[in-house]
């Protein structure tokens, strides 16, 4: 017996559609509206797409109101608890956990793939010496097409199999020479002997001058960063890559793009401002007044790090980011340090005040990640940086599944329009 297909019927002047109605394997079921236009001749209406599905995707689920995130169905606390960044590369890229023989292929290919080309190194001189790090990222990941022509051919999947392992490979490269470009000094090339967390600290933090040894616990939070940021669905610069890629656009030219996204403060930017935030508060003793304006709808100022436009529960990237901050501090010592007395006691407050509770303002993921970050020795201006560098995977595969997708078609959203009806041109002289 065929399974019944659920429609939704549209009534309007007069008349009524039916329209087919699509189930997920989880989540809500979704209206198909693709012949709306065509047969009634009208849009929808939906700014900020909080309502559409604009793909159907296998890649990462979230359910806000259970504050849960799956990997290809893994829920990320397992993930972060048992598993580490390439693994999850690896899972996302491809679908599925890899096995011993395949995990190991993996991890050499980006190993042997952490280099840029030698004349990249004269693109950063470009820049000015105070140029913010996500400037110089968008440039440089841009221009990568430049300089890898084997690996522009969407058509051909393997060449979109070597640009995905080429991007993962050098963006901690890339985001590593911007930032030590922006602090003067020289660069630090990949050491092929390191993991891949461990690899980006060096190439961060290493000098010529003295051996720079990674801990492994600043190693391991930096995986864990790495891999929270690794995917989230359907967001700003998980859009605009697809968007970008719908025309056709070469992988890195679409990667540049989200890295772009990305830099928005309301996106990526988010652990900076919430930092800085913290750092405006200044000590303990003034969060009451700061509280009081957050609450205070006329007031522009808003508390930043808390709550989250999916998530509408505690974020579980936030569990596991609160375990690994209290490591990281713990391990360097910092407990006397003002900015964290000040989010240790917003944090508190915000666990327990009504109005916050009320409206699920729980603290999230970029709250946390500002101050591993900033324990760690990077200044704000690299936190989002770091950010695209966990991203890249995600916005891979996400780039990688609609190219394959057979039925993709190039991006193109429709208005409400609400300007002028057509006008006469007037000469000038009559005006």
């Amino acid at each position: 017996m065929d399974k019944m297909i659920k429609t939704a019927t549209l009534s309007f002047d007069g008349k009524s559609i039916e329209l087919p109605i699509l189930q997920p394997t989880v989540g809500p079921d979704v209206i198909d509206i693709r012949k709306l236009y065509g047969e009634a001749d009208v849009f929808t209406y939906d700014p900020g797409f909080t309502s559409t599905a604009a793909t159907d995707s296998a890649i990462t689920y979230i359910d806000g109101d259970k504050g849960e995130l799956l990997y290809r169905g893994y829920p990320i606390e397992q993930l972060a608890e048992k598993s580490h960044f390439l693994e999850v590369c690896y899972l996302l890229l491809y679908g599925e956990l890899p096995d011993a023989t395949q995990i190991k292929d993996f991890e050499a290919r980006v190993t042997n793939h952490t280099m840029v080309h030698e004349q990249m190194h004269y693109f950063f001189r470009g820049f000015r010496r105070d140029s913010h790090p996500m400037a110089t990222m968008v440039g440089v990941v841009g221009a990568m097409s430049a300089f890898y022509h084997d690996s522009t051919d969407i058509a051909d999947p393997w060449q979109r199999e070597v640009a995905a392992i080429r991007m993962i490979a050098k963006l901690p490269t890339i985001a590593a020479m911007a930032y030590k470009y922006s602090v003067g000094q020289p660069f630090v090339y990949p050491k092929n002997s390191l993991d891949y967390p461990s690899n980006f600290l060096h190439m961060c933090f290493a000098v010529p001058c003295e051996e720079y040894v990674v801990q492994p616990a600043l190693a391991k939070a930096m995986d864990r960063i790495m891999m929270l940021h690794a995917d989230h669905e359907q967001n700003a610069s998980t859009s605009t890559v697809r968007l970008a890629g719908s025309s056709g656009a070469n992988p890195f030219a679409c990667i540049a793009a989200g890295i772009a996204c990305l830099w928005g403060p309301a996106h990526g930017g988010a652990n900076q401002a919430c930092l800085e935030m913290l750092r405006e508060i200044g000590t303990v003793d003034r969060i009451p007044e700061y509280i009081k304006r957050a609450k205070d709808k006329s007031d522009p100022f808003r508390l930043m790090g808390f709550g989250h436009r999916v998530y509408k529960n505690f974020d579980p990237r936030a569990k596991v980011m609160k375990e690994s901050a209290d490591e990281v501090l713990d391990l360097l010592g910092i407990q006397d340090n003002e900015t964290l007395k000040v989010a240790k006691e917003l944090e508190k407050i915000a666990l327990e005040d009504e109005y916050f509770v009320s409206k699920k303002l729980y603290p999230n993921v970029d709250f946390y990640s500002g101050i591993i970050l900033e324990a760690m020795g990077f200044p704000t201006s690299m936190f989002t940086p770091i950010f695209a560098v966990s991203r890249t995977v995600g916005w891979i595969s996400q780039w990688k599944e609609m190219i394959a997708d057979p039925t993709q078609k190039i991006g193109r959203p429709r208005q409400l329009y609400i300007g002028q009806t057509q006008r006469d041109y007037v000469d000038v002289n009559k005006r």
